[in-house]
């Protein structure tokens, strides 16, 4: 024989009543012999306790009485419930007089819901040709009178079940109700949380069943709610041992009383899917695989107590008068953090016993509340406990940094004797993001990092197709899943929490959506994204003045845009304050040099007590082509440039770069990077362009590039025997000094066999000069220009933090 029970949701209208008859008639034909005790359908329990507290409050219950009976009404045209209706609603209309109920009214009501569906099921079984035999535990299993929570007496218990079976007809399923029972008195009682379980489980022993079946609307047992974490696996096999510790600490399957029946006759209990019965769910048995397991649970409806009073500061006892009286409300304390001095306590009840301990507290502390040496009894129920089973406390410590990294700050902490089960408390509203975080920690499953790209340009759009290709060689090799959530220009963003697909360009224009930058971090809030990455591959000062919102609100920041390191000092160094109080990262690798490692060599060097002396090189892709060309080709200056343009060297007006304000850009970042207090406006810069062409449409001056030519070939025939030109930024002077930095952007021949002069292409080099490497600089030389370049160099630096963050 086997026990098969199941739940609310499996019992549903539709899809799961079907699937549970399907289920039933399938077992039957294969000769199995089941008994099958059911929960209440669908919510049902949550609807009559719903209209129970419209009635005690003096309110109209009548439509909502009137959509549960239809609801029960809908699966079967030929049932009849009226003795089940009729009853509900005089009880209804008498709680409604009266303004209240009793726990023994709460379980004659909560007790129909099992009634009607065993009523209903059996119905539906008989008109699919089986024969069923409604069975009503209440005549059955005799409790005490602890209504909400009554405990069987075995002995009669297990009699009546044995006796009543034993009557059973051959061949016929008995349709059992969950959860209820009565009295000595005949009096209806309920078996509390986790009820039908523990039916289920009281029959599974006092039979002797082979199996108890438990069939939900999940696959089996997770290491956490799947609905929440993407990627939680499913454990395919508990000890009982294990089963235990995991419903001890909150999972919401499991209950350590429906355990406790079936380890006493080592009864396998099997986790099944009414809505994918061929998976094997998960077996709970004796059989210990040696492994140990983890799995993250939430205590749902508890409330964090917090007890001050500097009054109490030296006196003793403090603790033991809390408690005590909490003790005699039979009300039960679960996690409790004290400081030494006993003046401040917090600890975590159940929310249903929040008022009694309020106002036996308060009781209790009267007078010391009146002399002010207790400052304040204050209670929150917006908290939630989440347990880590399984978790050693000593390698915690990267859960607990991520969590911090992510803005979430646990309220209470605390770990078993055992150092094997970690429980946080938490604000709610940070419930899924703290198991999504916690989950991809604890168990080294790929961590979802989120990622949104501010900018959709070429440098964008690239950085997005690079992403998308290298998203599962990223997942398999570093165990990161960057998922591209957000895509935004100026004006709108295409949102999608589970990532943007490869067809995102149509996507945006079909889909994207007005928004201010807000709208982005509300979404991120709503759908509890974490590990979040603003990329900015704009050329906004405005989006700028940003960066700190995002940081504010969870965001780590990769940029290529340069002017969030080049305008006024002040905000510069306000930003690193924010980065630091909000322990967040701005990775720039691409403002200067693209995709060389030029900023980390330069920040490591300085980092590490290195005295740099000199900074000197062709910052500029784009000028390097120019120059590298127009020095060794006989070739106009215009011709080059036209040539620069066409490759996409420049950015679309030209004057951009020949204005040299980006390469004067790139040498004040490297200042700042060297704690030089520098401004823009400190920097010598020679500007290419001839005066007369600095200004009017950018149309206009290209038809006049020409007027270049004669400037250029000049300079170049003046040069030395053996030399080129190169457009160079050096920084030197004493720049040990905040204030000793001399900033230069200018135009130089240098001699062709030097470092500088053998540079090709779109180069760009960079010699750094110190104290240790003497008059040999360390060089560093590659593609400087480029939307591939710029856009890998984004990529690097999006991998660098998550991979960071991942450890």
């Amino acid at each position: 024989m086997k026990i098969i029970k199941f739940g609310g949701k499996s019992l549903a209208n539709g899809d799961g009543l079907k699937q549970v008859i399907s289920i039933l008639k399938n077992k039957h034909q294969s000769g199995e012999q089941v008994v099958v005790v059911l929960s209440a359908r669908g919510d049902s329990t949550d609807r009559l306790e719903n209209i129970l507290e419209l009635a005690k409050n003096g309110k109209s219950f009548s439509e909502e009485f009137r959509a549960f009976k239809e609801y029960q009404l809908d699966p079967c045209d030929n049932i009849c419930l009226e003795e089940e209706f009729d009853l509900l609603e005089r009880i209804f209309e008498g709680v409604q007089l009266l303004g209240d109920y009793s726990n023994k009214v709460k379980d004659k009501v909560l007790s129909q819901g099992e009634l009607l569906s065993v009523k209903v099921v059996t119905i539906l079984l008989k008109e699919n040709g089986l024969k069923a035999e409604l069975t009503d535990t209440r005549k059955l299993i005799i409790t005490n009178k602890n209504h909400g929570d009554a405990q069987p007496f075995e002995a009669v218990s297990r009699k009546n079940i044995r006796d009543h079976f034993k009557k059973l007809e051959a061949g016929a399923i008995a349709v059992v109700t969950g959860f209820i029972a009565s009295d000595q008195e005949g009096e209806t009682t309920t078996l509390g949380r986790n009820g039908s379980n523990y039916t289920a489980s009281l029959l599974a022993n006092y039979l002797d069943a082979e199996e108890f079946q438990n069939y939900t609307h999940v696959n089996g047992i997770y290491t956490a709610n799947p609905e929440w974490v993407h990627n939680a696996k499913k454990i395919t096999h508990l000890s009982f041992q294990e089963a235990n510790e995991l419903a001890n600490f909150g999972a919401s399957i499991l209950h350590a009383k429906t355990i406790v029946p079936l380890i006493e006759k080592n009864i396998p209990l099997r986790i099944l899917n009414t809505f994918n019965p061929e998976n094997e769910g998960t077996l709970i048995s004796s059989e210990n695989n040696g492994k140990g397991i983890k799995s993250i649970n939430v205590i749902n409806d508890v409330t964090l107590v917090n007890f001050e009073g500097q009054g109490l500061l030296g006196k003793v006892g403090i603790d033991a008068r809390i408690f005590n009286s909490l003790s005699r409300e039979n009300i039960s304390v679960n996690i409790i953090s004290q400081g030494s001095s006993e003046r401040a306590i917090g600890f975590i009840i159940k929310t249903a016993d929040a008022a009694r301990a309020k106002e036996t507290l308060e009781q209790e502390f009267e007078s010391d509340i009146e002399k002010k040496d207790v400052h304040g009894i204050t209670f929150n129920n917006e908290v939630v406990i989440i347990s880590t089973v399984g978790q050693d406390l000593k390698t915690f410590h990267n859960a607990f940094y991520s969590l911090v990294k992510n803005d979430i700050e646990p309220i209470l902490i605390n770990n078993t004797l055992s150092g094997k089960n970690v429980c946080l408390v938490i604000h709610k509203k940070d419930l899924r993001k703290t198991v999504n975080v916690i989950h991809g920690e604890i168990f080294g499953i790929s961590k979802r990092v989120n990622i949104a790209v501010f900018g959709k340009g070429l440098i964008g759009g690239t950085l997005i197709e690079q992403i998308n290709e290298s998203r599962e060689k990223v997942l398999r090799r570093k165990n990161i899943d960057l998922n591209i959530f957000a895509i935004s220009n100026s004006k709108k963003v295409l949102l999608n929490k589970d990532g943007i697909s490869e067809n995102w360009t149509a996507d945006f224009d079909k889909k994207a959506i007005n928004y201010g930058l807000e709208d982005i971090i509300s979404y991120t809030k709503k759908h509890h994204l974490e590990n979040l990455i603003a990329v900015d591959v704009t050329a906004s000062e405005d989006f700028v003045y940003h960066y700190t919102d995002l940081i504010e609100n969870g965001f780590d920041l990769v940029s290529a845009n340069k002017i969030g390191n080049t305008i006024d000092y002040g905000f510069y160094k306000d930003l690193r304050e924010q980065l630091r109080l909000n322990q967040k990262e701005y990775l720039y690798e691409t403002n200067v040099g693209a995709g060389l490692p030029l900023i980390d060599t330069i920040k490591l060097l300085h980092l590490s007590g290195e005295n740099i002396t000199r900074i000197k090189g062709v910052f500029s892709g784009s000028l390097s082509y120019l120059f590298n060309t127009f020095s060794v080709e006989d070739i106009s200056f215009s011709e080059v440039l036209e040539n620069a343009i066409s490759r996409g060297y420049t950015e679309p007006d030209p004057r951009e770069d020949l204005c040299g304000n980006d390469v004067g850009r790139k040498l004040l970042i490297l200042a700042r990077e060297l704690d030089l207090i520098s401004e823009f406006g400190d920097i010598s810069i020679h500007n290419l362009i001839p005066e007369n062409l600095r200004n009017g449409e950018v149309t206009e001056f290209l038809s006049r590039i020409d007027e270049l030519d004669d400037v250029y070939h000049e300079i170049k025939e003046k040069q030395e025997s053996n030399h080129v030109l190169r457009y160079v930024g050096d920084l030197s002077g004493d720049l040990s000094r905040e204030d000793g930095g001399l900033l230069e952007v200018k135009l130089e021949s240098v001699p062709g066999d030097s470092a500088l002069g053998q540079v090709k292409g779109s180069d760009s080099i960079f010699e750094i000069y110190t104290e240790s490497y003497g008059e040999q600089p360390l060089v560093i030389q590659g593609a400087g220009a480029g939307a591939q370049v710029t856009a890998r160099g984004v990529f690097g630096d999006i991998l660098r933090l998550a991979e960071k963050n991942n450890k």
